[in-house]
Protein backbone atom coordinates (compact mmCIF):
# COMPACT_ATOMS: atom_id res chain seq x y z
CA UNK A 1 0.00 0.00 0.00
CA UNK A 2 1.19 3.55 -0.63
CA UNK A 3 2.56 5.45 2.24
CA UNK A 4 0.54 8.60 3.30
CA UNK A 5 2.70 11.35 4.67
CA UNK A 6 1.85 12.35 8.20
CA UNK A 7 2.05 16.06 9.04
CA UNK A 8 4.67 17.05 11.46
CA UNK A 9 3.53 17.47 15.02
CA UNK A 10 5.35 20.79 15.36
CA UNK A 11 3.46 23.62 13.56
CA UNK A 12 5.17 26.90 12.63
CA UNK A 13 4.41 29.86 14.92
CA UNK A 14 1.60 32.18 13.78
CA UNK A 15 2.51 35.51 12.11
CA UNK A 16 2.46 38.50 14.51
CA UNK A 17 -0.58 40.85 14.25
CA UNK A 18 0.04 44.48 13.11
CA UNK A 19 0.12 47.04 15.91
CA UNK A 20 -3.12 48.89 16.67
CA UNK A 21 -2.78 52.65 16.06
CA UNK A 22 -4.88 55.28 17.85
CA UNK A 23 -7.68 56.79 15.74
CA UNK A 24 -6.59 59.90 13.85
CA UNK A 25 -8.51 63.25 13.80
CA UNK A 26 -10.91 63.54 10.87
CA UNK A 27 -9.53 65.72 8.11
CA UNK A 28 -11.29 69.09 7.56
CA UNK A 29 -13.29 69.03 4.33
CA UNK A 30 -11.84 71.01 1.49
CA UNK A 31 -13.99 73.94 0.33
CA UNK A 32 -13.76 75.18 -3.22
CA UNK A 33 -14.61 78.76 -4.21
CA UNK A 34 -16.17 79.64 -7.55
CA UNK A 35 -15.16 83.31 -7.33
CA UNK A 36 -12.90 84.34 -10.16
CA UNK A 37 -9.66 85.90 -9.12
CA UNK A 38 -8.47 88.69 -11.32
CA UNK A 39 -4.82 88.55 -12.29
CA UNK A 40 -2.67 90.72 -10.20
CA UNK A 41 -1.90 94.13 -11.65
CA UNK A 42 1.08 96.25 -10.94
CA UNK A 43 0.27 98.74 -8.24
CA UNK A 44 -0.28 102.30 -9.39
CA UNK A 45 -0.80 105.52 -7.50
CA UNK A 46 -3.84 107.62 -8.50
CA UNK A 47 -4.03 111.25 -7.56
CA UNK A 48 -7.60 112.51 -7.07
CA UNK A 49 -8.11 116.20 -7.51
CA UNK A 50 -11.15 117.99 -6.19
CA UNK A 51 -13.42 119.31 -8.97
CA UNK A 52 -13.52 123.04 -9.33
CA UNK A 53 -16.83 124.60 -8.28
CA UNK A 54 -19.35 125.01 -11.09
CA UNK A 55 -20.12 128.57 -12.16
CA UNK A 56 -23.46 129.95 -10.99
CA UNK A 57 -26.38 129.38 -13.33
CA UNK A 58 -28.26 132.45 -14.42
CA UNK A 59 -32.02 132.10 -14.80
CA UNK A 60 -32.32 134.98 -17.23
CA UNK A 61 -30.41 135.07 -20.50
CA UNK A 62 -30.71 138.84 -20.83
CA UNK A 63 -27.97 139.48 -18.28
CA UNK A 64 -25.42 137.83 -20.56
CA UNK A 65 -24.57 139.91 -23.63
CA UNK A 66 -23.20 136.78 -25.30
CA UNK A 67 -26.56 135.00 -25.10
CA UNK A 68 -27.76 133.86 -28.51
CA UNK A 69 -31.23 135.38 -28.58
CA UNK A 70 -32.33 134.04 -31.96
CA UNK A 71 -32.38 130.25 -31.20
CA UNK A 72 -34.13 130.87 -27.88
CA UNK A 73 -36.79 133.04 -29.51
CA UNK A 74 -37.31 130.58 -32.36
CA UNK A 75 -37.86 127.78 -29.84
CA UNK A 76 -40.50 129.89 -28.05
CA UNK A 77 -42.30 130.48 -31.36
CA UNK A 78 -42.19 126.81 -32.30
CA UNK A 79 -43.82 125.84 -28.98
CA UNK A 80 -46.24 128.77 -28.89
CA UNK A 81 -49.21 126.66 -29.98
CA UNK A 82 -48.74 124.19 -27.09
CA UNK A 83 -49.04 127.08 -24.64
CA UNK A 84 -52.07 128.57 -26.39
CA UNK A 85 -53.80 125.18 -26.46
CA UNK A 86 -53.06 124.55 -22.78
CA UNK A 87 -54.64 127.88 -21.83
CA UNK A 88 -57.92 126.70 -23.35
CA UNK A 89 -57.93 123.55 -21.19
CA UNK A 90 -58.82 125.21 -17.92
CA UNK A 91 -60.71 123.73 -14.98
CA UNK A 92 -64.47 123.53 -14.66
CA UNK A 93 -66.32 126.85 -14.49
CA UNK A 94 -63.18 128.69 -15.56
CA UNK A 95 -63.32 130.90 -18.61
CA UNK A 96 -60.87 129.88 -21.32
CA UNK A 97 -57.98 132.05 -22.44
CA UNK A 98 -58.13 132.04 -26.22
CA UNK A 99 -55.81 133.49 -28.82
CA UNK A 100 -58.29 134.96 -31.27
CA UNK A 101 -56.41 137.59 -33.25
CA UNK A 102 -53.00 139.05 -33.95
CA UNK A 103 -53.06 141.28 -30.86
CA UNK A 104 -53.58 138.19 -28.69
CA UNK A 105 -50.59 136.56 -30.35
CA UNK A 106 -48.44 139.60 -29.59
CA UNK A 107 -49.53 139.73 -25.94
CA UNK A 108 -48.89 136.04 -25.29
CA UNK A 109 -45.57 136.10 -27.15
CA UNK A 110 -44.49 139.08 -25.09
CA UNK A 111 -45.26 137.20 -21.88
CA UNK A 112 -43.32 134.13 -23.05
CA UNK A 113 -40.31 136.24 -24.01
CA UNK A 114 -40.29 137.61 -20.47
CA UNK A 115 -39.46 134.11 -19.24
CA UNK A 116 -36.10 134.32 -20.98
CA UNK A 117 -35.20 137.97 -21.38
CA UNK A 118 -35.25 140.95 -19.02
CA UNK A 119 -34.45 143.64 -21.57
CA UNK A 120 -37.27 143.76 -24.15
CA UNK A 121 -37.88 146.97 -26.06
CA UNK A 122 -40.94 147.58 -28.22
CA UNK A 123 -41.46 149.45 -31.45
CA UNK A 124 -45.02 150.68 -32.04
CA UNK A 125 -45.70 151.48 -35.67
CA UNK A 126 -48.59 151.57 -38.11
CA UNK A 127 -47.94 149.65 -41.32
CA UNK A 128 -49.83 150.48 -44.49
CA UNK A 129 -51.37 147.01 -44.58
CA UNK A 130 -53.23 147.39 -41.24
CA UNK A 131 -55.60 150.22 -42.30
CA UNK A 132 -54.56 152.45 -39.42
CA UNK A 133 -54.13 149.79 -36.71
CA UNK A 134 -50.82 149.84 -34.89
CA UNK A 135 -48.54 146.86 -34.52
CA UNK A 136 -45.94 146.05 -31.86
CA UNK A 137 -42.49 144.74 -32.68
CA UNK A 138 -40.26 143.33 -29.93
CA UNK A 139 -36.60 144.33 -29.96
CA UNK A 140 -34.06 142.04 -28.28
CA UNK A 141 -30.30 141.87 -27.94
CA UNK A 142 -29.91 145.64 -27.61
CA UNK A 143 -32.36 146.25 -30.48
CA UNK A 144 -30.35 144.12 -32.89
CA UNK A 145 -33.05 141.44 -33.19
CA UNK A 146 -36.57 142.49 -34.23
CA UNK A 147 -39.42 140.01 -33.61
CA UNK A 148 -42.78 140.45 -35.32
CA UNK A 149 -45.85 138.24 -34.82
CA UNK A 150 -48.64 137.50 -37.27
CA UNK A 151 -51.72 135.28 -37.32
CA UNK A 152 -53.46 133.74 -40.29
CA UNK A 153 -57.19 134.34 -40.65
CA UNK A 154 -60.03 134.01 -43.11
CA UNK A 155 -59.65 136.48 -45.97
CA UNK A 156 -55.87 136.84 -45.61
CA UNK A 157 -54.37 135.38 -48.77
CA UNK A 158 -50.86 134.02 -49.00
CA UNK A 159 -49.97 136.87 -51.35
CA UNK A 160 -51.11 139.44 -48.79
CA UNK A 161 -49.24 137.63 -46.03
CA UNK A 162 -46.01 137.61 -48.01
CA UNK A 163 -46.40 141.31 -48.83
CA UNK A 164 -46.80 142.07 -45.12
CA UNK A 165 -43.63 140.18 -44.29
CA UNK A 166 -41.71 141.99 -47.04
CA UNK A 167 -42.90 145.35 -45.68
CA UNK A 168 -41.65 144.37 -42.21
CA UNK A 169 -38.32 143.32 -43.69
CA UNK A 170 -37.84 146.65 -45.42
CA UNK A 171 -38.68 148.62 -42.27
CA UNK A 172 -36.23 146.84 -39.99
CA UNK A 173 -33.51 146.49 -42.58
CA UNK A 174 -33.50 150.28 -42.75
CA UNK A 175 -33.05 150.61 -38.97
CA UNK A 176 -29.43 151.25 -38.10
CA UNK A 177 -29.17 148.86 -35.14
CA UNK A 178 -31.24 145.89 -36.34
CA UNK A 179 -29.17 143.11 -37.87
CA UNK A 180 -31.85 140.40 -38.01
CA UNK A 181 -35.61 139.96 -38.17
CA UNK A 182 -37.61 137.00 -36.90
CA UNK A 183 -41.15 136.80 -38.24
CA UNK A 184 -43.43 134.41 -36.34
CA UNK A 185 -46.55 133.39 -38.26
CA UNK A 186 -49.11 131.68 -36.03
CA UNK A 187 -51.26 129.31 -38.11
CA UNK A 188 -53.46 127.35 -35.67
CA UNK A 189 -56.03 126.37 -38.32
CA UNK A 190 -53.52 125.18 -40.91
CA UNK A 191 -54.42 127.79 -43.51
CA UNK A 192 -50.92 127.72 -44.96
CA UNK A 193 -50.78 124.67 -47.19
CA UNK A 194 -46.99 124.63 -47.50
CA UNK A 195 -45.50 126.18 -44.35
CA UNK A 196 -41.95 125.04 -45.05
CA UNK A 197 -42.22 126.49 -48.53
CA UNK A 198 -43.10 129.98 -47.27
CA UNK A 199 -40.32 129.74 -44.68
CA UNK A 200 -37.79 128.89 -47.37
CA UNK A 201 -39.08 131.58 -49.74
CA UNK A 202 -38.93 134.47 -47.28
CA UNK A 203 -35.81 133.48 -45.31
CA UNK A 204 -32.67 135.30 -46.38
CA UNK A 205 -29.14 135.76 -45.08
CA UNK A 206 -26.59 138.47 -45.80
CA UNK A 207 -23.73 140.15 -44.00
CA UNK A 208 -25.87 143.18 -43.17
CA UNK A 209 -29.28 141.67 -42.40
CA UNK A 210 -30.76 138.22 -41.75
CA UNK A 211 -34.41 137.20 -42.03
CA UNK A 212 -35.83 134.08 -40.32
CA UNK A 213 -39.42 132.88 -40.71
CA UNK A 214 -41.12 130.50 -38.27
CA UNK A 215 -44.56 129.09 -39.11
CA UNK A 216 -46.19 127.16 -36.28
CA UNK A 217 -47.79 124.78 -35.82
CA UNK A 218 -46.86 122.77 -38.89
Amino acid sequence: MPTVPVPSATAPPPSPLPPVLPPSEPAEPVRYSTREVAPSQPSTTTTVTSPSPAPPVSVSNASSPEADHLPITKNICQRFHFVARQLRLRGEYRSSVSVEDESDVQDLLHALLRLQFDDISTDEWTPDYTNGASRTTFLLNHDRLAVVAKKTRAGLTMTDLKDQVRADIERYRARGRCTSLLCFIYDPDGRIGNPRGIESELTSTSEQFTVDIVVAPK
